[in-house]
């Protein structure tokens, strides 16, 4: 794989079923032509490129040793311009803890901050257009598990996504 001078981006990658939900919410309430990218749960905003092999050995390394973190939807919050739903998940947040302590010295401020962890449906919108997503999805909504089956990198590249590769939990 070539080498790109672009941000790398890490995220937590969800099962099929519960991709397909998340994004086929996200096609619906995202405005298209702002929607350059499929659901995700973001861990690390950007990471240097010249890091690439080390940021790549130690996800390889975290996702043969760990399992599968337990992950509940909590609950859903408003972004200001947009909707998403907020995650509850000690255990994907302490390999995040322990991703961010390997990369000491690569982080930007953004990524030095613990996360809340959450998945985008809706934003660029105005506060009042999300806020009424938010009531409107807040009537049947209820907590559940979400599966989390691994970790992937991708090259920010000013719009939509490269993927430089996914690695499921086996641990």
């Amino acid at each position: 794989m070539t080498t790109l001078n672009k941000p790398i981006i890490m995220t937590a990658t969800m099962a099929k079923q519960d991709f397909s939900w998340a994004d086929s919410l996200r096609r619906q309430y995202y405005p298209p032509e702002r929607n350059l990218i499929s659901a995700h749960i973001t861990l690390f905003h950007h990471l240097p490129p010249q890091a690439l092999e080390e940021v790549k050995r130690s996800v390889i390394d975290m996702a043969r040793h760990s399992k599968p973190p337990e992950t509940m939807l909590q609950r859903l919050i408003h972004l200001g311009g947009g909707v998403g739903y907020q995650l509850h998940s000690p255990d994907l947040l302490a390999m995040r803890m322990e991703l961010a302590d390997r990369f000491h010295g690569l982080l930007s401020v953004q990524d030095q901050q613990v996360p809340r962890l959450h998945i985008t449906i809706q934003n660029k919108v105005s506060a009042k257009e999300a806020k009424q997503l938010l009531n409107h999805l807040s009537l049947e909504f209820e907590p559940r598990p979400l599966q989390i089956k691994g970790l992937a990198l991708h090259y920010y590249m000013d719009g939509p996504w490269h993927e430089i590769g996914e690695w499921p939990f086996r641990g």
